[in-house]
């Protein structure tokens, strides 16, 4: 019996990881379409599993005269993932939310800034749960 209840979590827990690869696998090729030439990816992947109404929050330095994309994406269609990035003082920069949580954002600073990026499933979609990624491009 204890065997049969062994292999049985095993299974279930095999089961488990080849879902979670295969979401992770679509959301990062969403987010790999838009980080394309003239766009360089920074080499990061940034990945948090969210619950609810959890936030992900993740650092990054933005260095002056440099055009950067951010793209952030969660489950299997765009828009249920609302990012905002914030200064150190946590003032508000961006967020998608005001462009229908748009996938990606272009900007460039003039000065280097320490900023941080906060994510968020979107209430209103029927995500309860999901992975979030979010790849940063720099311009070339």
């Amino acid at each position: 019996m204890k065997k049969i209840t062994l292999l049985f979590t095993a299974f279930v827990a095999l089961m488990f990881n080849l879902n979670t690869f295969a979401q992770v696998d679509v959301t990062t090729s969403i987010c790999t379409k838009y980080i394309k030439t003239p766009y360089i990816s920074d080499g990061q992947q940034y990945k948090a599993l969210l619950n609810g109404d959890e936030i992900a929050e993740f650092h990054s330095t933005f260095y002056g005269g440099t055009t950067y994309r951010v793209v952030a994406a969660t489950g299997q269609k765009e828009g249920n993932l609302i990012f905002s990035l914030y200064d150190k003082e946590r003032n508000l920069l961006f967020t998608n939310r005001d462009y229908q949580n748009s996938t990606y954002w272009d900007f460039k600073f003039t000065s280097t800034v320490d900023c941080i990026i906060e994510a968020e499933l979107d209430a209103n979609s029927q995500s309860k749960s999901g992975f979030a990624i979010m790849l940063i491009g720099f311009k070339q």
